[in-house]
């Protein structure tokens, strides 16, 4: 029976206050022993001041993935080192959320706002107070209302839940479906293990569909063992909250994801502890698979070179056949930033069925489409080539 590192004991220590207080030190003085070695394009790193790059503590690239026009959310922002570089890269019609729990990391991703923005042209950063696995109450306001409303009493502290019960339903902090991408860089290891599920829920919510999460993080190939988890600077390094590999992309999966894929995954190890190898990986995936099946007369043609393959709903392609979906999966396989999209042949129906036409579409693990069904039942078209002297005088066809 494999075992998950959230089934293990729970550490002897308050994770929260102990990744809290490591990373508000880092804001203060630097901490090298929290980088994971990352190349940056050093384009996007030289209107950066120093203190910003000295006092980034990450695992990888996520914003290399993003484009121009976007509206962007850094999970754990730091001190606003991958939201200053995707400033630069979506432009002055994209946007940039930072979201960190550390009052000290605000201070120094705030502080360089305006200076950034006059390097730029344009001003398209903000920075809130939240927490990555509850990103509807806004922790500046709840700060706010602390301060007129200070708790003496049992019944203060019922009148404080209903008003973070308000706030995330009234003004979140970050909105439903509002997000082109989410990414985050080496931080949803540092959640405590109760808490992944939810953060990884959050992440599906505030996407738009068709949007996408892009996740540097470290991740080891087997369990930490109990000595990891129960070490205080392995958890605030970290070390001890690493994602099993396969468990990474699993989390993903469970919450709808699709498309989901290894971008990029460090060959060397950059810690061995107890045998365990801990390394940087980046993931990709997408919103949106939800929704009816309608038939539309809709097929594609898996390419190859495998004989077949699955996707996140089950459907089966067989290389090279007219494999039929329904038209929610034939948008997803064939959109122009479809992951699947080199992968495969679209072949839409010769007379297109209006959607307030379709029908329910039966979605089988494995259904060829005829090419009559392609071409519709009327089709009797005759049509041969003219006949052409391809040969040029003295050669031979």
């Amino acid at each position: 029976m494999v075992t998950s590192q959230s089934s293990l004991n729970s550490p002897l220590y308050d994770i929260e206050k102990t990744v809290f207080e490591r990373y508000q030190e880092g804001a203060k003085v630097q901490q090298p022993s929290l980088c994971c070695p990352t190349d940056y394009d050093g384009k996007y790193l030289e209107i950066l001041p120093q203190e910003i790059i000295e006092k980034d503590y990450g695992c990888g690239d996520p914003t290399r993935y993003v484009s121009e026009g976007e509206t962007v959310l850094d999970l754990g922002s730091g001190t606003g080192k991958n939201c200053y570089i995707l400033a630069q890269k979506v432009g002055a019609k994209g946007q940039v959320i930072g979201v960190d729990f550390n009052d000290e990391m605000l201070k120094i991703s705030r502080k360089y706002q305006l200076e950034i923005a006059d390097k730029i042209g344009y001003k398209n950063t903000q920075f809130v107070k939240g927490k990555i696995q509850d990103l509807t109450l806004n922790l500046d306001q709840v700060q706010t209302w602390l301060s007129n409303h200070p708790i003496q009493s049992i019944e203060q502290l019922s009148q404080f839940e209903s008003e973070c019960d308000r706030l995330r339903k009234n003004s979140p902090l970050i909105a439903d479906n509002s997000i082109d991408v989410v990414i985050s860089n080496c931080v949803l290891n540092l959640v405590h293990p109760q808490d992944k599920a939810q953060l990884f829920q959050e992440l599906y919510r505030v996407l738009k569909r068709g949007g996408r999460a892009v996740i540097s993080d470290i991740v080891c190939d087997e369990n930490p063992t109990a000595e990891i988890l129960n070490d205080p600077d392995l958890w605030s390094g970290c070390i001890a909250g690493a994602f099993r590999e396969e468990e990474f992309l699993k989390m993903f999966e469970n919450v709808g994801f699709y498309g989901i894929e290894i971008l990029a995954r460090e060959e060397t190890p950059w810690q061995v502890i107890d045998g365990i190898e801990f390394r940087s990986m980046t993931v990709r995936a997408y919103k949106g698979k939800e929704g009816p099946c309608l038939e539309r007369k809709q097929s594609i043609i898996y390419k190859g070179p495998w004989k077949q393959v699955q996707d996140d709903d089950g459907h089966i392609f067989c290389r090279g056949e007219r494999m039929a979906v329904c038209d929610k999966t034939y948008q997803i396989l064939t959109r122009p930033e479809s992951p699947y999209q080199t992968e495969i042949i679209p072949v839409p129906p010769y007379q297109e069925i209006p959607l307030e036409e379709a029908t329910d579409f039966s979605c089988k693990n494995k259904a060829i489409r005829h090419p009559k069904e392609t071409k519709g039942a009327d089709y009797k078209l005759t049509e041969t080539n003219p006949v052409m002297d391809c040969c040029s005088p003295g050669e031979c066809c």
